[in-house]
């Protein structure tokens, strides 16, 4: 009985070995197959990396993949920058492929940049890469910008014609300005400005005409570049047409509305005068009515008179013979007149 006790514990204890021995060869293929060939490719490369660090690369969820091959790519540039500043900038949010290839191309380009700029440069939402590209190779930017909707930048002489025109701005990335600096809405802008102000300030649009690069010079000459991202290199006149003449066009609205208010004057006038004609008319009924009341008072003083033998009947006939005389000379004088 003891024997067989025996047996089973020495065959548990066999297979509890085999279990761990399978175990440890399991996790061992497992770290093989996940980041052997991450190791093997670092350490052909020159940018040793240990399976240790594979792993706690793996357990703070970093990318192992983009950090081991961007330091190899960085590495094999003659760029030295260790692990830990990857891994720093890549759980920052950062793009650490993109910051590499820029990192790359400004060495070749011979443009002073450090590892910590761009990556600054990075984290404040900047393209890097296109930065340092933009660098080497200058860009074009059309102004006033197509997709905006204006094709044109329009201008009026001070003798008012208009003035049409498209520039092209040479442009070449300033990384010392990169972070905080204006970007190409601010260039586009600013020219835009510059060449309505210097068309304004002509005397006549020929002048313009003939020397559309003094528009190049003079707003070239404004520093239009401060405080903004990149550095104007050129700034170049495409095209520059012949608008409107809006100083016409001005003349005539001008007078359009001083001709509405000299009309609008007479009528002023002539409502006021109809007014004062019926307030005439109704004074002239109103000096009537009062007539009409004297008049009227003419009977009670008369009579009041006979009373008081101040008035004799003689002296109201004589006075009735005066009125038939009077009446009888209107009538002959005016003989289409009715007699009452």
């Amino acid at each position: 009985m003891n024997l067989n006790v025996g047996i089973l514990a020495a065959s548990g204890l066999q297979i509890g070995i085999f279990a761990v021995c399978g175990a440890l060869v399991l996790g061992f293929l497992f770290i093989v197959v996940a980041f052997g060939r991450l190791w093997l490719q670092a350490a052909l490369s020159g940018a040793k990396v240990t399976i240790g660090e594979l792993i706690g690369m793996t357990l703070r969820k970093v990318n192992a993949r983009t950090i081991v091959l961007s330091r190899i790519t960085a590495v094999q540039a003659g760029l030295e920058i260790s692990q830990r500043d990857l891994e720093s900038h890549y759980l920052a949010g950062g793009r650490v492929p993109n910051v590499i290839r820029a990192l790359i191309a400004a060495n070749r380009a011979n443009i002073d940049l450090t590892f910590n700029v761009a990556t600054a440069i990075d984290l404040a939402g900047r393209d890097i890469l296109e930065a340092v590209q933009t660098s080497v190779n200058p860009k074009v930017i059309d102004c006033p910008d197509p997709s905006k909707g204006r094709v044109t930048v329009d201008a009026v002489a001070q003798d008012g014609i208009q003035l049409k025109a498209k520039a092209r701005v040479t442009v070449r990335a300033n990384i010392d300005r990169l972070i905080g600096g204006a970007t190409e809405e601010t260039i586009i802008a600013r020219v835009g400005e510059g060449i309505v102000t210097t068309i304004g300030s002509a005397v006549n649009h020929k002048s313009v005409l003939e020397n559309p690069d003094n528009i190049s010079k003079s707003v070239l000459a404004k520093g239009l570049d401060a405080g903004t991202a990149f550095e104007i290199l050129s700034i170049d006149i495409a095209d520059i047409d012949v608008g409107e003449n809006i100083g016409a066009q001005l003349q005539k609205a001008q007078a359009y509305a001083d001709q509405e208010r000299a009309k609008a004057e007479a009528e002023k006038r002539r409502s006021m005068a109809i007014a004062r004609q019926q307030e005439m008319k109704a004074l002239v009924h109103e000096n009537r009515a009062k007539v009409v009341l004297a008049e009227a008072e003419i009977p009670k003083a008369m009579a009041e008179a006979f009373r008081s033998g101040n008035f004799g009947i003689m002296d109201y006939y004589r006075m009735k013979n005066i009125m038939a005389d009077t009446s009888m000379r209107d009538s002959i004088a005016e003989p289409g007149k009715k007699q009452e």
